[in-house]
């Protein structure tokens, strides 16, 4: 040190002893201060940590504020948002600056609530959520209502006590903080946990669900305007009536709700109907019933009297009837007595004229004899024409093949002649195949066949077929032709042939 230097007794301080002073120095004269400023370079840091400035017309300040505390904000920061933060003041020595830990937020006055208010109705707007097709029709009588509301407040004894003047139903209520930190939370998870229930569980299922609250500032219903609370409203599957403060009172949920009511009264008077009004009613309706069944039941007698008029006595009608009755009985007792003889009668003619089997046996072996020499003649015509065209074609043959070999030479001759004789050889045994075949259905169409079933041809002495039995006189000699021979016998007296004595009979 130089013998110049001048002479002082204040301490020599490092820079971290200066900060150190400084920082300790500011933290215990503002340990507790609220700033009023608007919100400016937010930022949110992936450790969950807020950092932003607050400024105003003339200054700047920085402002921090801990995970911790972020997660318990009553609001949202963003930039311009204008907002009353409450903390203590420190130092970043790091970059010797000052600034607030923040550890309460509160937006600055009506207007920046009622803008942020506005902006969050417009964005939540173009969401669709307040489209009036979302909107759910309230059941006409529920079996169970949720109350989502504060326990201790005015607001559920006035909806208990006027369910129970209207109509008394079963009541569930989901206790909830309906202002302050955290109560935006709570609500959103009763509107959810109620829509959660199952139908069938241990517990019931509401049918109606009411968000309610008395009145207060704006600051005091902030929480059911949070974006949690609103969405919740909107996704719920139970209808929901909101009926958050007084009539002049507009909250978002309002937009959202399938019913908002002026007032948590009004809410209940719109959940049921008045049990009196609606005794009343149904009393009404039945006595228009029982008179439109008794004007029914009138006109129904007055027609029933009218046709009847026109209906004859019974009496007479049944004595009619049962005389018509008895005349039938009688002459039924008559047809039956008659019916029997008439019959006989009948079948007695129908036997007269009926023919004898055997006589129809005769006439059948008759017939079939004569087709049987039809045959045997056509068969044997149609052999010989056979025979005839063979002979013709045999002939045509050997005129074609002399002319041929004449024409073409002794070797060429020979072997058309060949090839001529063997299609005349084909033709020939083709033609025998036929002709076997159409005597093999003469011979099964022959009257011989016949005879092999048990049929007898029956002929006089000169060879004539006998098919009628007046045909034959008596004592007259006849012929049996059997399948496997003949045998001659004799008339009776009546017509009918008879075998001969054994030693009368002749085989043929």
């Amino acid at each position: 040190m130089s013998e110049n230097a001048p002479r002082t007794n204040l301490p020599e301080l490092s820079v971290g002893e200066l900060s150190q002073r400084l920082k300790r120095s500011i933290e215990d004269q503002f340990s507790h201060v609220r700033v009023r400023g608007e919100i400016s370079g937010f930022k949110r840091h992936s450790s969950g940590h807020l950092y932003f400035a607050l400024k105003d017309a003339d200054a700047v300040l920085d402002a921090v504020c801990w995970r911790g505390q972020a997660a318990r904000l009553g609001i949202r920061p963003e930039d311009g948002m204008e907002v009353v933060a409450t903390g203590r003041l420190t130092t970043y020595p790091g970059r010797s600056k000052y600034q607030i830990v923040v550890e309460q937020m509160e937006l600055a006055g009506e207007g920046a609530l009622l803008k942020l208010l506005e902006d969050r109705r417009r964005n939540l707007l173009a969401e669709g959520l307040f489209e009036p097709e979302r909107k759910q029709r309230l059941p006409y009588l529920p079996r169970v209502i949720g109350v989502v509301t504060s326990p201790t407040g005015a607001v559920i004894r006035d909806i208990l006590h006027r369910l129970a003047d209207r109509f008394p139903r079963h009541v569930l209520v989901w206790p909830v903080a309906v202002q302050g930190e955290g109560a935006a939370a709570q609500v959103a998870a009763a509107i959810r946990g109620f829509d959660a229930l199952p139908a069938d569980g241990p517990v019931p299922r509401p049918d109606l669900l009411i968000v309610a609250r008395g009145g207060g500032s704006l600051e005091d219903l902030w929480a059911f305007n949070e974006e949690v609370v609103v969405r919740a409203v909107a996704d719920c599957t139970i209808p929901v009536v909101s009926a958050v403060g007084h009539e002049t009172d507009t909250t978002l949920i309002d937009f959202a709700a399938d019913v908002r009511a002026p007032t948590p009264t009004a809410a209940a008077e719109l959940a049921v109907p008045v049990r009196a009004d609606l005794i009343q009613r149904t009393a009404e309706a039945g006595a228009r019933a029982w008179a439109a069944l008794a004007a029914r039941l009138r006109h129904a007698r007055a027609e029933i009297d009218g046709l009847a008029r026109g209906l004859p006595d019974p009496v007479s009608l049944l004595g009619t009837k049962a005389q018509f009755l008895d005349d039938r009985t009688e002459r039924l007792a008559n047809a039956a007595a008659k019916l029997v003889p008439d019959r006989a009668a009948r079948l007695d003619g129908a036997a007269g004229r009926l023919r004898h089997p055997r006589e129809v046996v005769r006439e059948a072996a008759t017939r079939t004899g004569h087709l049987a020499e039809r045959l045997e003649r056509a068969a044997a015509e149609a052999m010989a024409r056979e025979a005839r065209a063979l002979d013709r074609a045999a002939a045509r043959l050997d005129d074609r093949a002399l002319r041929l070999a004449i024409q073409r030479g002794a070797r060429d001759a020979a072997g058309e002649g060949g090839r001529l004789v063997a299609a005349a050889r084909t033709r020939l045994a083709r033609a025998g195949e036929i002709l076997a075949l159409r005597g093999q259905m003469l011979d099964g169409l022959s009257y011989e066949r016949v005879l092999e079933r048990g049929f007898v041809l029956v002929r006089d002495q000169g060879g004539h077929p006998v098919t009628r039995r007046a045909d034959a006189r008596a004592g007259q000699r006849l012929s049996l032709r059997f399948a496997d021979g003949e045998l001659g016998v004799q008339a009776d007296r009546d017509g009918a042939p008879r075998p001969p004595a054994p030693v009368q009979g002749t085989l043929l």
